[in-house]
């Protein structure tokens, strides 16, 4: 098995094109590495499983994806501001000492060594980017 490098980025930019656009650009920049990319209907199912067991789906990512993945690369919001789960996955990996990245909307990458806590949205924030209050997504 190669190397795997893992896409963190908000739920409303799943199946968007800046989503393809994105992978595009990480396939290019890490042309010999799998991209574990969380909008798969297989992770969906695992963020189910683990939310029936322990109230958490991102727990799945945290215990079964991401201690399989050698870095990642990761999308905040527009304003650098980290959505509360693409965070907990980034830093899961710092704790790990995989490499890790941040990518803007324009593809442009840049080095993470240390994650600013400030820049952390708590859960609510971060639902409030991306659902409505009826549960519609909100254009990233």
């Amino acid at each position: 098995m190669g190397q795997r490098i893992y896409f963190g980025h908000p739920m409303n930019t799943y199946g968007t094109p800046l989503e393809r656009a994105l992978l595009t650009v990480i396939d290019h920049a890490f042309p010999d590495w799998e991209i574990e990319n969380p909008n798969q209907e297989h992770h969906q199912d695992g963020c189910r499983r683990w939310e029936v067991s322990t109230g958490n789906p991102m727990e799945y990512f945290f215990y079964e994806v991401l201690p399989h993945c050698h870095a990642g690369i990761f999308l905040p919001f527009r304003d650098g501001r980290w959505g509360a789960g693409v965070f907990g996955e980034a830093k899961v990996l710092l704790g790990q000492l995989r490499p890790i990245w941040k990518i803007n909307p324009e593809g442009v990458m840049s080095s993470v060594r240390i994650l600013d806590d400030d820049l952390r949205l708590s859960i609510e924030e971060t639902k409030s980017r991306i659902l409505t209050a009826s549960n519609e997504w909100i254009p990233y």
